[in-house]
Parts: C-alpha cells; structure tokens; sequence
C-alpha cells in the first residue's frame, strides 16, 4: 500500500510553518533568546516549549518501545484524530467507516472536517461484521475507527478480525487503544512495523490517571508521522502539560499499583451487580468501566442523580438500548453505589 496516495493533494505539498525553536536547534546553557518575542522575564513559563516534546518522547519511547520517529502528541486524543481527518479525508468527497456503538467523536470530527460519515454497526455480541464493512467501503473510504477496548461496550475484538480488516482495507485502519492498559489482550504497537495502513492512538486520561493535562499519543510509520508533523500546530502540548507527564510516567510503580486496584475493583463491582433484581446484563468488560442492561434506563438514571451518583446513560446508542455505563471507583465510590441500587430494588416503576 502506497500511503501516499491515501494523503490529500495539499496536505502533500504544505510547507510547515517553521517556528523560532524549530530553527534553532542549539542547547540553551548561556544563550541568549531574543527570536521568538517572547516575555524575558524568567517565571518558568515564559518561554514557548518543545514544539516535538523530545523529552517526553524519549521517556515515552523507554516505556513503550517504540522508537520517537513513530510518535506524535496531541492536545489530547481528540487533537490527533482531527489531525488525521485533516491529512486524509478531502472534504465532500472522501468517507470513514465507524462502527457504533463507539466513540462519539470520530462521528463529530467527521462532520466538523466535512467528510461522510459511513456505519456499520456491531454485531449482537459488540463484535466486528468483517464482511459488511469491507463491502460498504469504496476507493473514497479513507479511514476506519476501530475503538478496541470499546467505548461503551467495554469489550476487546477479535485479533483475527481486525488483522483481517488490515490486510483487505483499502484504507487507513486507526486503532484507538483508549482502554488498552486495563485489558487482557496485548496491544497492537507490537504490530506496528507489520502493517504501513496502521495507526494506533493511547491516552494518558485513564490507566495513567492524567486526563487533566489533555496527552494523546499517536503511533504510526515515520512516514505518516512526518506528514502529522507538518499539520500540527506548532506548539500544540504546553510546557506544563510535557512536565506533569514526565513527572507522573517515572512514577511506573504507582501505575501499576492503581491499574491492578481498578482491575480487582472491576472485578468486584460487577459480583456485587449481579444481585441488583432490576439489573438484567452485565456486559464482559476490558475496560475501566461496566456496560449494565436494566429494566428502564432513563428511570435508573435520574434515580441515581438524585442520589447524587453519576454515570453515563447509553440507551440512545445502537445496540444499548436500557443500557448504562460505570466508571469503575474507588472501594467507597462503589460500595455507596451499590448501597443506592440496593435502595432501588423495591421501587416499582
């Protein structure tokens, strides 16, 4: 696959904006920096940052295991999906496949960049219809979503069906491993160099605990890489945002620590689901939350707020009809949650 020929015409011949750090690339011990008109009052801040992150890089890279060429950050995940409609989807004429129920971004990004908007949705099990898409898909078919960990649904597909999907799609398969720390199934950055259409995006808002400081990470071939760079806004992850990730991804222990907590608590909260009388499914979950059918969902919901317990209602999405989604919480979040359903039991509706 030349992937080339998948990248936009203009997108192919941008010239990036060259900023005052891309120009100069010397160390900064007893320079003076008098190019960029920035504020010279030293507050820490003042400065603009790495418009390429290579400390985080680097770090991320250890972590990782995937080389920094193979890397690019976002102002959050939302930023370097939006990216990739920039560089691949030419307005009003080319498409994306998504599969709902999924991620509702992918469907508001389409739009926002003007690019159809394909659905196939998923099987009765929350599972990928390898044949429908691929036939629905056509020579403008651009990008596929496949969200694995799946959002709402919490399940993993099957390894078979996206290699399948991979091989045969005529177009750019982007993986969105969102939940990946928290499932069972490897990830696909070990696949990286296997497929030139792959592209892979992790965040730090949810095993890492950082959803504050908005880092999305794109992984993909150093061609496509190099094209994102191109697009980027040049200063796109702030200096506070690069620090606090440094700081919080050296803390590995402490990670580990909290995702195996959840884990056992996932465990734990869906025991305690089974013996609400008004909960019908508890859907398998690799993620860090539990897709639940109940009896009335909007009832069920507007009951729990007024407990003041908040989780997501999903009954309006394909396929979740009565459905609510839980975050996994803390031993006390969930064991006051459960105290509430208990509540509920009694209520006829």
């Amino acid at each position: 696959m030349d992937i080339q020929n998948l990248i936009r015409p203009t997108i192919r011949a941008l010239k990036a904006y060259s900023s005052a750090r891309d120009e100069f690339k010397g160390g900064s011990n007893d320079m003076v920096f008098m190019d960029a008109n920035e504020n010279p009052f030293e507050n820490g801040i003042n400065r603009y940052p790495d418009p390429h992150q290579l400390k985080l890089k680097v770090l991320l890279s250890k972590i990782k295991k995937i080389p920094i060429e193979n890397m690019l950050l976002g102002n959050g995940s939302d930023e370097v999906l939006d990216l990739l409609f920039r560089t691949f989807c030419e307005p009003n004429i080319d498409n994306v496949i998504i599969l709902p129920p999924t991620y509702g971004m992918y469907e508001v990004l389409a739009n926002l960049n003007a690019t159809h908007i394909i659905k196939v949705p998923l099987s009765d099990t929350f599972q990928l219809r390898v044949d429908s898409i691929l036939s629905v898909s056509d020579l403008n078919s651009k990008l596929l979503f496949l969200c694995s960990p799946n959002n709402p649904t919490g399940n993993s597909f099957k390894k078979k069906d996206i290699e399948t999907l991979l091989n045969k799609f005529n177009g750019v398969v982007v993986i969105d491993e969102a939940y990946i720390d928290f499932s069972n199934q490897a990830s696909w950055l070990k696949r990286l160099q296997d497929f030139p259409n792959l592209i892979i995006t992790q965040t730090l808002s949810k095993a890492y605990g950082m959803a504050g400081i908005r880092l999305g990470i794109c992984y993909a071939s150093k061609e496509i890489i190099s094209v994102l760079n191109t697009i980027k806004p040049p200063y796109n992850v702030n200096e506070l945002t690069q620090l606090k990730a440094i700081e919080n991804l050296k803390k590995d222990q402490v990670t580990k620590n909290q995702i195996a907590y959840i884990l056992e608590q996932r465990d734990e909260l869906a025991s305690e689901l089974k013996k609400i009388d008004f909960i019908s499914k508890i859907y398998p979950s690799d993620a860090n939350f539990i897709l639940i059918k109940v009896d009335d969902a909007n009832q069920r919901y507007n009951q729990l707020i007024s407990k003041k317990v908040v989780i997501r209602n999903r009954t309006n999405q394909p396929g979740c009809e009565n459905c609510l989604r839980i975050t996994v919480g803390t031993a006390l979040e969930n064991k006051r949650l459960i105290q509430v359903l208990q509540q509920f039991q009694c209520n006829k509706l």
